[in-house]
């Protein structure tokens, strides 16, 4: 092929990958834009555009048992993320800057296994834990322990990605300015690598706030949180309603993954 048989060819190319990317575009978000549009519409049918409205709303904000879910899913998710980030981050450095401690790689292999294995076996092994020891009740706590278990991984591969863009020398060069290893990580390590850590949090905020799966398995009496609930409307009856909480779940989320592509993006321009 010559250069203008190339030159030619690629607008052609470009074209149909442009046309594919809309495709894809399509069939992500049409379905997310029409529970949207459905949200506002005074109609009880939840398929029916009955004139806009925001009566399904008020019903949602004056539902009683759907906020006692929402404020659980926002409880645990905060409090999950704040110990897994520090746990997860913790991880991150252990493997990263010390690499001959005994176990490090049957560690190595066991921190990134609640990515790998189905959700509905970790809920399964979980809820066996949970029941067979009696340590912990099924509750909040439960909820809690479970979105710390598999949150730690995805928050140690985030932060482990920058340290891995991390010069190691900066904190040798701290160490010979006479700072101790907190100072040296306090100053110069936490600092570098705080896009990584937020980004990893905000990852398992979203997770948690998101799962279903291993949530419906290690709940307790009172503790159904904002996903759980939904899928039990959906299970019951569909209204309108689920199209308003969906769609303020989608407001939650996309303000979340919005907010780690600034910090992955600034982490890029860092680098």
């Amino acid at each position: 092929m010559t250069l203008h048989q190339g030159a030619v060819a690629r607008p052609w190319v470009e074209r149909i990958l442009a046309i594919n990317g809309w495709f894809v575009f399509a069939f992500l978000y049409l379905p997310i834009m029409v529970v949207v549009v459905f949200s506002f519409s005074g109609s009880s049918n939840v398929g029916i555009w009955g004139g806009f409205s925001l009566r399904w709303y008020d019903q949602m904000l004056g539902n009683q048992q759907l906020m006692n879910a929402l404020k659980n899913s926002i409880v645990i998710a905060l409090w999950s993320t704040v110990i897994a980030t520090v746990l997860g981050t913790a991880a991150a450095l252990s493997l990263d800057r010390y690499r001959r401690w005994v176990g490090r790689g049957a560690f190595d292999g066991l921190l990134y296994l609640p990515i790998i294995i189905p959700d509905v076996t970790m809920a399964v092994m979980l809820l066996l834990w949970f029941t067979q020891t009696g340590l912990v009740p099924l509750g909040r706590t439960s909820i809690t322990l479970a979105h710390i278990a598999f949150n730690i991984s995805f928050v140690a591969i985030v932060v482990r990605a920058r340290l891995a863009h991390m010069d190691p020398e900066m904190e040798d060069a701290a160490a010979d300015l006479y700072a101790g290893r907190w100072q040296a990580f306090r100053r110069v390590t936490l600092p570098l690598i705080l896009p990584g850590v937020l980004g990893g949090a905000l990852l398992a905020l979203t997770l948690s706030l998101d799962d279903v799966v291993i949530t419906s398995f290690v709940q307790g009496p009172g503790a159904t949180t904002l996903p759980v609930y939904v899928f039990g409307l959906i299970r019951r009856s569909v209204t309108p309603e689920i199209n308003a909480v969906s769609t303020f779940m989608i407001a939650i989320s996309m303000v979340l993954v919005l907010g780690s592509l600034g910090f992955q993006r600034r982490s890029e321009k860092d680098d």
